[in-house]
């Protein structure tokens, strides 16, 4: 299934919450080493649904020190990309993508796709909710000009009163991001 330039029919109020965890910050240089997601319906994270994966023949090297995910992971419990592919473009259909900082993961899925596929793949700007840019947005209304450390997904989920987790789990980023969308909106 490539997503071009025709639009997809999108669930009203069915978003899918992803986070990708990579060995840097540049797609086309840097390898996806991990993708979490969780479905948003309505006001509901449904954790039932949610989904994570380590993707076969990532080379994690010194990025482990910042998600966790070792070579020795990689090679006990990674899938092949192309199944990582495939559950996460059946888990995304009919629903707009939720992230903190999305680019990263429309950057890095859409590498993904064009690995597996050779075609690139790419949602438009509105089938994708960023829960930086909405942040970004609410507090320059309020007069703050955030800089880049206002907006890290601990920092305004702090903001909001919602729990501290463990940082760079790309499942639990997850659902930091969807319960941060539910206290946003």
């Amino acid at each position: 299934m490539f997503f071009g330039p025709k639009k997809r029919k999108i669930d009203p109020g069915c978003l899918l919450a992803v986070d990708v965890e990579t060995t840097g910050l540049k797609p086309a240089r840097h390898q996806l080493v991990s993708v979490g997601w969780v479905p948003v319906n309505g006001r509901v994270i449904d954790l039932s649904a949610a989904q994570y994966f380590v993707l076969r023949g990532a080379q994690v090297g010194d990025s482990a020190t910042l998600h966790g995910v070792t070579d020795d992971d990689v090679a006990e419990h990674g899938r092949e990309p192309a199944e990582v592919l495939e559950a996460f473009l059946g888990a995304i259909q009919g629903r707009e993508l939720l992230a903190h900082f999305a680019q990263m993961e429309t950057g890095f899925l859409s590498q993904l796709h064009t690995e597996v596929r050779g075609t690139s793949w790419r949602l438009h700007d509105s089938e994708v909710v960023d829960t930086l840019v909405l942040e970004r947005r609410h507090m320059e209304r309020m007069g703050t000009y955030p800089r880049g450390e206002d907006l890290r997904l601990a920092r305004v989920r702090e903001r909001y009163g919602l729990p501290a987790y463990a940082n760079h789990n790309a499942l639990t980023d997850a659902i930091a991001c969807a319960e941060l969308y539910l206290a946003l909106t």
